[in-house]
This record gives C-alpha cells, structure tokens and sequence, in this order.
C-alpha cells in the first residue's frame, strides 16, 4: 500500500523566543548547529520511505512561503494552508481527505515537525514497522518514547505487556501530563510511554474514526474534500475549517477509538521543547557550557549561550540560558525556562507585537 506523511508545521514555538518569532517560528530555525533546518530535517528523515510527492505539510498560511523556500522540490499543492489554528484533529483529518483525493486509499504517517532524532536508521524501521501495522484492519498505532526519567511535561501512553502484535502493544489509555510522583510511579511499573505525537493509519481508518467520533467535524472535511481542485477550494476550507472545534486528535480519538497499538521508540527522541533542548543536542564545552556565535567565557558553567555577531562575555555564571538577537535579548535560569512563553504574554499585553 502506498505511503504518505503529514507533517505537523504550525506550532509558533513561544519557549525557543526570541529566536523563534511570529514570523519565523521554530520548526523553519536550524538548531543543530549543521545548517539544516528543523522541517527539512524532518522531511529528509522520511525520504528512504516516503516519496516527496507524497509529503504533505499542514501549516498556517502565512507561512506558506517558507515552505516553499526551504523545500523547493515539495509539490505546491502538498502546501496544506490552515485557515486558522484548530490543534491536531482538524489537522490531521484536512490531511486525510487530501490524501483520499489522490489515492483510494493510503497509509498515513502523521509527524511533528519539530522533533529531532538521533538515529535515524532505526526511526525508519520503526515506520516500516508500524506501516505493516496499520495496513492489518482498521488499527490506529503511535509510537511511544522509553522514558529514562520521570518527566512531567509529556503525557503518557499505558500498554497491555500482555496483548502483542509483532513489535507492538495493545494500548489500555493515554494520560495527561502527570505530577512528578505519578511520572515516578509511571516508571516503576514499566508499562508506560512517553506520548510522542506520532501516529501511523489507513486514511480510510482515520476517516471512519472522525465519522464515528468527530461527526460534525468529519462533514466539514467531506465538504472540504469535495471542492479539492475546483475554484469554490478556498472558499470552502475557510467556512468549514474555522468552524471546526480546537481539539487534539488524542482527545477527539485516541482516548475512544478502539484498535489502537503502541510501537516502543528507542532512537534517540528529542521533542526539542524549549531552550533546555539545545543543551542536550548540542555538545558542550569542558564547563558544561553550549555556545554559539561571538561569545566568552570566565568562570561560568553549564550555561546556554545563542549569539551572532556581537560580542557576549559571560562571566561568573551559573545555569543561565542567554539568547541574544538583532532586536531581543533574553536572560533566564535554566530552571526557568517553562515560563518564557509568559514574556510573549506580556508583550501580547502591552501591545509590543514587534516583538512577538
């Protein structure tokens, strides 16, 4: 069966300000020091599987340009503009009729587009794997992370360690983001997963699940199907698109639907989150120090410092993250670092969107 994927492009990535801006937001910066950006990495991770014609990006329309600029060789009508943001569900199913407009049917890998991933080799065969998976019946299946520590900013996937198919587990539920006591006992009992986000289906399948669980939702994208390719298009994906609920595809499906499996991911997973990220995919200097651009250091350890061509001398620091751009600079502890996004609210308030 034919393989297709969508990629997830149109997150604003507040905690990576002021790097990440309104008009260039994280998934379109390089962050790996190799040139690449974060979408582009996550397109070419899936090339040795999915044919570039067969690559959908849903994003927000304002960033249609910057998709077209950093993957010239995507075709112009795989460019899948959202009228607004409406979160997962709405995403993934404007993906799906899209797909089911080309082929009759087809399997649908739906990927963030901001992840990084170490090991690639083995990420594709994990796709392989769940690709055979999702072609058997009408089975959902996501790929879960093998925690190492108890984290409080994912939510959870339990599995049944008894039901296996192949390499896959049965899912008994999805759990939100949990307080660090539950993360602990989430550990201990070895039979949860970190939530990654990443999903594999039959379009077909997750067009029946939106049916029987999103119903008006599903008609809206039936409406939207049909006008695929004629000139009432964009008229019809504004109407029907924005009237849409905001809701996850976790929420909207996964906590009901049935036939759901888990795929175990051991490939060196980073949901690069926030500015911590950087710290832990960057190397690090002999005091515990990531650099990057016109910078100095005395007597300062385990710091995150992001500059260009200014001058920055850090001296006497300890666990700081400092980014520092053309117009912004930010100074903040590490442990801090969850609460960036409430800069951006701030300047929301005060009416400085130059900023934003």
């Amino acid at each position: 069966m034919k393989r297709t994927a969508l990629i997830m492009a149109g997150g604003r990535g507040e905690r990576f300000w002021p790097k990440s801006r309104k008009n260039l937001p994280k998934q379109f910066l390089s962050l790996t020091g190799d040139g690449k950006t974060m979408i582009q990495l996550t397109v070419e991770r899936i090339l040795p599987i999915v044919d570039m014609e067969d690559i959908y990006i849903a994003t927000n329309r304002d960033y249609k340009p910057l998709v077209m600029q950093q993957l010239p060789e995507l075709p112009e009508e795989n460019i899948l503009c959202e009228p607004i943001g409406r979160n997962t569900a709405p995403c993934i199913g404007l993906g799906a009729v899209h797909i089911a407009h080309k082929y009759e049917d087809a399997v649908m890998m739906v990927l963030p587009s901001d992840h990084l991933i170490k090991y690639n080799h083995m990420f594709v065969n994990i796709l392989k794997q769940g690709s055979q998976l999702a072609e058997q019946g009408e089975n959902l299946v996501t790929i879960g992370i093998t925690p190492d520590y108890p984290e409080t900013g994912y939510g959870y996937i339990k599995f049944n360690p008894d039901q296996v198919e192949g390499a896959a587990y049965a899912v008994d539920r999805f759990v939100e983001k949990p307080s660090l006591e539950v993360a602990k006992e989430y550990l201990s009992t070895e039979q949860y997963l970190w939530n990654s986000g990443m999903f594999l289906w039959k379009v077909s399948t997750i067009l029946k699940n939106l049916q029987q669980f999103m119903p008006s939702v599903y008609q809206g994208l039936m409406k939207i199907q049909a006008a695929i390719g004629t000139e009432d298009q964009e008229a019809v994906l504004e109407s029907e698109f924005t009237a849409f609920p905001s809701e996850s595809i976790d929420y909207g499906i996964m906590e009901k639907a049935k036939n759901i499996y888990i795929l175990p991911g051991t490939f060196g997973w980073d949901d690069v989150g926030s500015w911590l990220a950087v710290g832990r995919i960057r190397k690090s200097n002999e005091a515990g120090n990531v650099v990057s651009g016109n910078v100095i250091t005395v007597n300062s350890e385990n710091c995150i410092i992001e500059g260009s061509s200014k001058l920055i001398a850090a001296v006497g620091l300890e666990d700081l993250i400092i980014v520092d751009t053309e117009d912004a600079t930010l100074i903040c502890e590490k442990n801090s670092a969850g609460d960036i996004k409430k800069v951006l609210e701030n300047l929301k308030i005060c009416n400085r969107d130059e900023y934003i």
